[in-house]
């Protein structure tokens, strides 16, 4: 499968995922709206979802693909089952074993977690309760991103990238068909989560057998490739997941300040993961085995242009959506989630951190791009260095900026951090080799600058000419919301392909026959 086919794949299935978590969200909002109860469940929620993203999207792909596709390489696809059936049997009996002390330890984790909860017995008494029936997602999401590793060293993206679909499906038919059931519709969205990690493992589990890969349990052993393996998911967790590591201490910080502060940046978070998830975990899935099999074969020529075109179609994607979403925030969060519980007052506050998020979006991406450079080497030890400032310089300015700028503060921290992140892994790589901006990505960012400028201005003047629409009723302001982000889709577009940004010609060659369409520079 070609790198453009296989961004496609996992971009498309993400996006649906993504589109079905907005549905979900918009439940939760109407249900819980943005007091206690939700605080509490998506403080809940957010533990083990923390970790799908750092597992799935971050550390453990990022150490296991590099290694199952050298050992398949290398040594055969025997060798590299092997492989995967002793890390299986290792993280089964760790994980287990992690489930049962977070079961246990529940209260102790709560107060690291939500700080603030703790002077409110009710509200942090819920949260454990909560976070108890969502920690059983822990031990399946990790065995899941093993799974899908393995899927995706083969190629075979699109079962790995489906596998999330079902989370948000089992959420919502949880939260409609046992809220009345169970003692409130937190704690029916918590046991969604818990079956849906189960699920997800079967899905993927089945998706290995039709590959081929017919995995048994061993017993456990820490073999010479497994103990590599662990020593690379440590430091790929903060090179990986710095982005999820800084969302985590926004949570906590946020539990610190008035109540509604964690639902806030909750949602204003979701939001950005529509852009993040589709685009940047999309790039970074397809784009660590190819970077991993042209430096094996020694072509590192090639491996350095498909992480331009890689940087190339970030950018195009990302930029324009962070115009649109911090010149859109109050409308896009009116028409997402003001309904219900979600008042107009939790609205505009989570439109606030929106805007601020959107700031810092193409740096999250390009995180996501540029740290498979490094890891296609079996180099976790820089991105970890590198994200350990970013964290350091994000809680420094969380304090310096809550006091003034409360939950948005934690936002527009998280965002500069960000920017700083992607700036040294940048020039860091290129020091070592790996990125040299070719002639036609710079051509091309030069377009895109004007293309963004032109398409700024016409959302400015359509947001002040529609301004009495998107204050009215709600379908009034969702048909006005949808003429605006349709309008700026195509006056980008069309400013993008004047200026030589984008090439709608090579875009269509490219949706049908791959990554081989694009020319070298």
């Amino acid at each position: 499968m070609t790198l453009a086919r296989a961004i496609a794949t996992v971009g498309g299935l993400t996006a649906a995922s993504r589109l079905l978590g907005f549905v979900r969200d918009m439940l939760i909002a109407a249900l819980l709206g943005a007091g206690p109860l939700a605080d509490a469940f998506l403080i809940a929620f957010k533990f083990p979802n923390f970790f799908r993203r750092l597992f799935a999207e971050g550390a453990f792909s990022a150490a296991f693909v590099p290694l199952f596709g050298g050992i398949l390489a290398t040594r055969g696809r025997a060798a590299a089952e092997r492989f995967g059936e002793q890390t299986l049997a290792v993280l089964v009996s760790l994980l287990l074993g992690a489930t049962i002390v977070a079961e246990l330890a529940m209260p102790a984790l709560m107060a690291v977690l939500a700080p603030g909860f703790v002077g409110d017995p009710a509200r942090f008494d819920l949260a454990v309760a909560l976070a108890r029936i969502t920690a059983p997602y822990l031990l399946f999401i990790a065995l899941s991103a093993l799974l899908g590793g393995m899927l995706n060293a083969l190629d075979r993206f699109a079962a790995a990238a489906a596998a999330p679909i079902l989370l948000n499906v089992v959420m919502i038919v949880a939260a409609l068909g046992l809220t009345g059931w169970v003692a409130s519709a937190a704690h029916a969205l918590a046991w969604g989560v818990a079956c849906a990690g189960f699920l997800q493992f079967l899905w993927l589990a089945r998706a290995c057998r039709r590959a081929g890969l017919g995995l048994r349990l061993p017993v456990p052993r820490l073999g010479p490739d497994v103990r590599r393996l662990l020593r690379l998911i440590g430091p790929g967790a903060i090179g990986a997941g710095a982005v999820q590591i800084s969302m985590m201490i926004n949570l906590i910080l946020a539990s610190l300040l008035a109540q509604g502060s964690v639902s806030y940046l909750y949602y204003a978070d979701r939001v950005t993961q529509l852009p993040l998830g589709v685009v940047g975990a999309a790039m970074a899935t397809a784009l660590l085995p190819a970077l991993t099999r042209q430096l094996r074969a020694g072509d590192a020529a090639a491996a350095r242009r498909s992480l331009d075109r890689a940087l190339e179609g970030a950018l195009a994607l990302t930029l324009p959506a962070t115009i649109g979403l911090a010149l859109l925030a109050r409308p896009i969060v009116a028409v997402l989630f003001e309904r219900g519980a979600f008042d107009a007052a939790a609205a505009a506050a989570t439109a606030d951190a929106l805007a601020a998020f959107a700031l810092g979006l193409p740096a999250f991406v390009l995180v996501k791009v540029l740290a498979p450079g490094f890891f296609a080497r079996e180099d976790t030890t820089t991105p970890v260095a590198v994200a350990a400032g970013a964290l350091l310089l994000n809680l420094l300015l969380n304090l310096a900026l809550m006091p003034v700028l409360a939950h948005v503060g934690i936002a527009l921290a998280t965002s500069i951090a960000g920017w700083v992140d992607a700036g040294l892994l940048a020039a860091l790589l290129a020091r070592r080799g790996g990125l040299a901006i070719d002639a036609r990505l710079r051509r091309r960012m030069l377009g895109l600058v004007g293309a963004l400028a032109v398409m700024a201005l016409a959302l400015a003047l359509g947001r002040h000419g529609l301004a009495q629409a998107l204050a009215g009723g709600a379908g009034v302001r969702t048909g006005a919301l949808a003429g605006l982000i349709v309008g700026g889709a195509a006056v980008f577009l069309a400013a993008a392909q004047l200026l030589g940004a984008l090439d709608a010609a090579e875009l269509w060659r490219v949706l049908r026959r791959g990554a081989g369409a694009l020319p070298a520079a």
